[in-house]
């Protein structure tokens, strides 16, 4: 009984460590833009020292906009910082501001 009481408390734990490295700042680089499905993609963009890994690219996501006007004020190419949740497995950004 108590090594399960274990495991769940170190996955809630877990969990939750996971949603906030969500919540916070992030920048990228917006690829594309569906307003038609209120969706964004944007390669996430490496933090860290210069020359810590190869090509400074990190992976490609996408979010779906909590609000459809804060797709207006970005477009292809725009170095943007953003913020999302993980709501069901469904990125959804909580903010997005261009650079």
């Amino acid at each position: 009984m108590g090594t399960t009481k274990f495991i769940f408390a170190g996955a809630a734990a877990l969990g939750m460590l996971a949603t906030s490295a969500l919540a916070d700042d992030m920048t990228g680089m917006v690829t594309r833009i569906d307003r038609l499905n209120n969706t964004i993609s944007i390669q996430q963009m490496q933090k860290g020292t210069v020359g810590g890994s190869a090509g400074g690219a990190g992976a490609l996501q996408e979010y779906k906009a909590k609000d459809a006007a804060m797709l207006d004020a970005v477009h292809a190419g725009d170095r943007v910082s953003y913020s999302a949740t993980d709501t069901n497995g469904t990125g959804t950004l909580t903010k997005l501001q261009k650079q």
